[in-house]
């Protein structure tokens, strides 16, 4: 017999019964009447378990896409608890709602917590991509810039805000943005570096493509990582052979990494190498090239399946 709303609630607020997933799953697609009394109820619950019910409903949301939790989430973003609030940020990254653009911005601009405003400029990145594939309505895209620009650009902000700042904002076609990345990436600062790297990638201009191949090469293995996550965003043929000896580097993250790239890239010789990885004894290797292979095969042919119209 499926379980009252008032059930579900009483069993959070009581600390001394486990959370359930089937419990959780009965916070799916609340109506505004139910959200209320979870609201209601929200107050009785001890701050752990606050935490714990927000932790575990992202991890249901992310293992059932049918499970719908944004109401909580939502409700959530102005909690007293800064960790609530960034796993509530975290719950909505899926989100498409414009919204959630002005409390985003407003939370990666002023929000105490560092983490919340990471939090918050990594789910800002979803609607910069929006904007920048036109899917979004044009008045949003120099909100959403300014805002991350002036948070890039203000040394006093953390690194950690500042680079996610960046990694957002990077899939826009300005030169603002493109100095922002090459500012970053000259910067005496490892994580930026870092982080200018992957938007590069973000950013898919072939303009960064040699700064690119010779990350390659770092002696990072970080940076060889995002070097070759980003060769495969840009898809330029150049980077294959370099991603090639990458396909044997001692670091197994970045195997996969140029693995993953190589799909993307495809030609002739990625496909080949991608081949004998099959062959491998690693078994994590075996299946990223089994992977890339099939997203060769998918760009190859959009279309695999022909059908007969029955016309002569």
């Amino acid at each position: 017999m499926p379980s009252t709303i008032e059930e579900t609630i009483a069993e959070l607020i009581d600390s001394s019964k486990p959370l359930l997933s089937s419990r959780l799953a009965d916070l799916s697609n609340l109506s505004s009447e139910e959200v209320g009394l979870f609201e209601q109820a929200w107050a009785s619950i001890e701050s752990k378990r606050r935490r714990q019910i927000m932790y575990r409903l992202i991890e249901l949301s992310e293992d059932n896409a049918k499970l719908d939790f944004d109401s909580i989430f939502r409700n959530r973003l102005n909690d007293q608890d800064a960790e609530v609030r960034a796993k509530a940020v975290e719950g909505l990254s899926e989100s498409e709602d414009t919204s959630l653009i002005t409390p985003l911005i407003n939370m990666v601009g002023q929000d105490s917590s560092e983490k919340v405003q990471a939090a918050a400029a990594i789910a800002l990145g979803k609607f910069v991509m929006l904007a920048e594939l036109e899917k979004l309505r044009s008045c949003y895209k120099p909100r959403i810039e300014r805002a991350l620009l002036s948070i890039i650009n203000d040394k006093m902000r953390p690194v950690e805000v500042r680079r996610r700042a960046l990694e957002a904002v990077a899939p826009l076609s300005l030169p603002e943005v493109k100095k922002a990345i090459k500012e970053a990436y000259y910067n005496n600062e490892p994580k930026l570096k870092v982080s200018a790297v992957y938007a590069m990638g973000r950013n898919c201009d072939p303009l960064w493509l040699p700064i690119l191949l010779k990350e390659l090469t770092s002696t990072d293995a970080e940076m060889r990582y995002e070097a070759s996550s980003a060769c495969g965003e840009l898809g330029e043929r150049e980077a294959v052979p370099y991603l090639i000896e990458l396909v044997s580097d001692p670091d197994a993250e970045v195997q996969l990494a140029a693995i993953r790239a190589l799909g993307k890239i495809g030609g002739s010789e990625a496909e080949e190498c991608l081949e004998e990885c099959l062959n491998s004894p690693n078994e994590a290797i075996r299946q990223a090239a089994e992977e890339a292979l099939n997203e060769l095969e998918v760009e190859e042919d959009p279309f695999p399946f022909k059908f007969d119209t029955g016309l002569t």
